[in-house]
């Protein structure tokens, strides 16, 4: 079978392993190729899935993307256990190890620059959610009984029947509770951003993510990474936790500690 060398990430050369029992994408286990005073962390992976072709038709399938990514962030997540890696962007590909030894040459003075950069700091994910009410099902309003029809008595006990008045406005209840935990998402959102910015070397703003592709309940506000010494991590988590507001309908989800993928492009300082 012909194979390419999938490229994880690259750093300077380190003392330690990698764990044995860790496997990278394709259940490969990773290993590192030196070249100069570069290391490039590689595994081989199936042509028949990461040549150019099938490799743009692989990413449709969300399944296996899913899949490629976990195995990539295992791998990184391990590296970053022993070392600061700068990871590569998902299904980063060469066609052997001439072709990673040619992409650690032309790209060698932007790896250390940025290894320089990241040295010793992490990557910290804040995400803020609205929870949007539940809808109740749909039904058509009530229909307005004929003008000159006399109100039917019901001496039964039971509690009337929904008119159409009191279906809007349980309509408009729903709407201003779903338009109110938004705006109050989104206070809270430029709150929490330009103070924990204050307090770590680099912040970035992700576009907000899609419910379909995070399977995260509720409209996703906030997606902004931070860029962070290793030894001030501590306190950056107690800084979110006294900030984090105690609402229903409102949800902080902090991640990490991760290698700093936000920041390794040569843009990453914004």
């Amino acid at each position: 079978m012909n194979q390419l060398r999938y490229v994880y990430a690259v750093t300077r050369p380190f003392e330690g392993t990698l764990p044995e029992e860790l496997h990278g994408v394709a259940g490969e286990p990773p290993r590192l190729l030196s070249h100069g005073d570069l290391v490039a962390v590689v595994s081989p992976v199936p042509a028949d899935d990461f040549e150019e072709a099938p490799l743009r038709a692989r990413l449709e399938d969300l399944d296996w993307l899913a899949a490629t990514a976990r195995a990539h962030q295992d791998v990184v997540a391990a590296l970053t256990e022993v070392t600061c890696p700068v990871p590569l962007r998902l299904a980063t590909v060469c066609r052997d190890d001439d072709g990673v030894r040619r992409l650690l040459e032309t790209g060698h003075d932007r790896f250390v620059r940025t290894l320089e950069r990241l040295d010793g700091r992490v990557e910290w994910g804040v995400k803020v959610y609205a929870e949007t009410p539940a809808r109740q099902p749909e039904s058509p309003a009530p229909a307005p009984a004929p003008a000159a029809a006399p109100a039917p008595q019901d001496h039964s006990g039971a509690p009337p029947a929904p008119t159409g008045r009191d279906y809007l406005r349980r309509r408009l209840r729903e709407r201003h509770s779903r338009e109110g935990n938004l705006e109050f998402a989104d206070a809270v959102s430029r709150r929490l951003h330009e103070e924990l910015s204050r307090h770590a070397e680099a912040a970035m703003l992700h576009r907000p993510q899609q419910a379909q592709l995070s399977h995260a309940s509720g409209q996703n506000i906030l997606n902004a990474a931070y860029l962070v010494p290793r030894e001030d991590s501590a306190a950056f988590v107690e800084r979110l936790d006294r900030l984090r507001p105690d609402r229903p309908g409102l949800r902080v989800e902090l991640t990490g500690p991760w290698a700093p993928y936000s920041f390794a492009g040569e843009e990453g300082d914004r």
